[in-house]
């Protein structure tokens, strides 16, 4: 009788496990496709993701409209309300408010584009409201102090490439320089980013109004859209999982 009970509860928790799961997954999403997938009328806005597990709660703004929604926004810049000239343990652990402008933090990144394949989407903006976005079909963030980008598989929404030539570099502040440059890209180009020799593209640079010349090359810059010395109005980065 012992052992017919013994197997009875056993065959119940194989059989209760997948639920459990299934309402981990629906109390601690890890991205905001997740989201999305529990509820596909939930709209644009600020949610909770775990990126890394329970003890890594986050909140991100989720773009649930944009070229079919699911979109886990990792960077945005709208006003210029938060200074985005910041060091590495900032870079690393993320800042501002996902209500507004933010970075999510390398560590989150890395966390949510870690074994899997990630779709990126770059929206952007400029002071006569013309819009533009570049998309990716692979992106990924590796780990360690390089945080090494890769990414490829461009699709053109107007924007032009500007990512691509950041492929493959690790992530540089102005207090810790790991581009290819004689100089310390970070620093001369008062942003943070993948700098290669230097940039392409430097969406944490300054915020700027439109064409400026007066410090070459310091806005948040699309290049192949609006040239070096454009600082757009708006920039956001957002991944999701390709399904």
């Amino acid at each position: 009788m012992t052992s017919l009970l013994f197997q009875l509860v056993s065959v119940f928790l194989l059989l209760l496990a997948p639920l459990l799961a299934s309402c981990q997954q629906l109390l601690r999403p890890v991205d905001c496709s997740a989201i999305y997938q529990q509820d596909r009328t939930k709209p644009s806005g600020v949610y909770t993701i775990y990126p890394a597990g329970k003890r890594s709660a986050v909140k991100v703004y989720c773009d649930m409209a944009s070229e079919g929604g699911r979109w886990t926004v990792f960077q945005r810049r709208m006003d210029g309300t938060v200074n985005f000239y910041r060091g590495w343990d900032q870079y690393k652990a993320g800042f501002g408010s996902a209500a507004g402008e933010y970075w999510l933090g390398l560590d989150n990144i890395h966390y949510l584009t870690k074994n899997k394949t990630i779709e990126l989407l770059v929206d952007m903006e400029d002071f006569e409201g013309n819009k533009a976005f570049a998309r990716y079909t692979s992106f990924s963030v590796g780990a360690g102090d390089g945080f090494v980008l890769s990414v490829s598989g461009f699709i053109n929404g107007g924007a032009g490439d500007s990512l691509s030539y950041h492929n493959g570099m690790k992530f540089s502040t102005f207090d810790k320089d790991q581009d290819i440059s004689e100089e310390n890209c970070a620093s001369s180009h008062l942003g943070a980013f993948w700098y290669h020799d230097c940039h392409d593209t430097n969406p944490n640079g300054v915020y700027q109004w439109g064409v400026n010349t007066t410090l070459v090359e310091v806005g948040m810059d699309w290049d192949h859209w609006k040239g070096h010395n454009f600082s757009l109005k708006t920039i956001s980065m957002k991944i999701r999982p390709v399904l």
